[in-house]
């Protein structure tokens, strides 16, 4: 691996998947923070638009690894100077760097996709109670009620049993939100209970689209009509099915890396 001289004090921006293959792809990234670094760049910003373990942000059991915190640690280790992702799992991520990091709306691209498809008498649903407050911020930007499933984990695994939903969803068109979606169980069995609630139609709107083997024949068989997502995770174990609408989120990281570089507000981009 070997960068060219023309880095040497320059602000540089590394564009870097971290999803499939993981371990590999992060461990690349590390070492091209690592060679910019040692070729004299002035600054060295990782742009990774899926920020990969970054579900593993707590202690949820004994003996296991704040998988987050290790992969900032090493960010930071190889003179990573700033980090910009989107829609992180939780926002105590970020206090997990001692440098800037430049969390990313998709909130605003999904949105305005659902406005231009034309859905009416739309309900926000939060997929948990963890992601009720983006739900809401969700729904004042479509000027919509919201409503949250309440669900229970009995283990610690992906599975979770809908308890219930709170709010108002008879005849309406219901659009779940999350960040992510992996085995989609979650949205399968909300877009159920939304069904069984008196919901019209059940759409989704997630911002990053892991999906693990499997995934696509449980979401053709489910109540979802529609799911979007955005573009931030590019390849996938198998081909997306005709319910799946990808969202390109690439003028928003645009946009970003250049109020980076010119020293401008990242937060106006996304007006309350």
């Amino acid at each position: 691996m070997q960068v060219g001289e023309n880095v040497r004090g320059r602000d540089v921006f590394v564009i870097q998947s971290t999803i499939h293959r993981t371990n590999d792809r992060f461990m690349e990234l590390l070492f091209w923070v690592d060679a910019l670094k040692r070729a004299s760049a002035a600054s060295v910003t990782a742009v990774v638009p899926y920020f990969s373990y970054g579900k593993g942000d707590k202690k949820d059991e004994p003996r296991v690894s704040i998988r987050a915190r290790v992969c900032a640690d090493a960010l930071e280790a190889v003179g990573c100077d700033r980090v910009v992702t989107m829609d992180l799992h939780s926002p105590q991520i970020q206090g997990f760097f001692r440098i800037p990091v430049d969390n990313l709306l998709g909130l605003h691209t999904l949105g305005d996709q659902v406005r231009k498809d034309g859905a009416e008498n739309l309900v926000v649903v939060s997929a948990d109670t963890g992601f009720a407050e983006e739900a809401r911020k969700f729904a004042r930007y479509l000027d919509a009620p919201v409503a949250i499933s309440v669900k229970h984990r009995p283990d610690h695994d992906e599975r979770a049993e809908v308890i219930d939903i709170i709010g108002d969803v008879q005849n309406k068109t219901a659009l779940i939100v999350d960040d992510f979606v992996i085995s989609g169980g979650t949205l399968i069995e909300d877009s159920r209970d939304l069904k069984n609630k008196g919901a019209a139609r059940v759409m989704a709107a997630v911002t990053h689209g892991v999906f693990s083997p499997g995934t696509m024949k449980r979401l053709a068989e489910s109540e979802i009509e529609v799911l979007y997502v955005t573009d931030s995770v590019e390849n996938r174990p198998e081909p997306l099915i005709d319910k799946i609408r990808v969202v390109p989120v690439a003028a928003c990281f645009g946009e970003a890396i250049r109020r980076i570089s010119r020293r401008e507000s990242i937060s106006a981009m996304f007006p309350e």
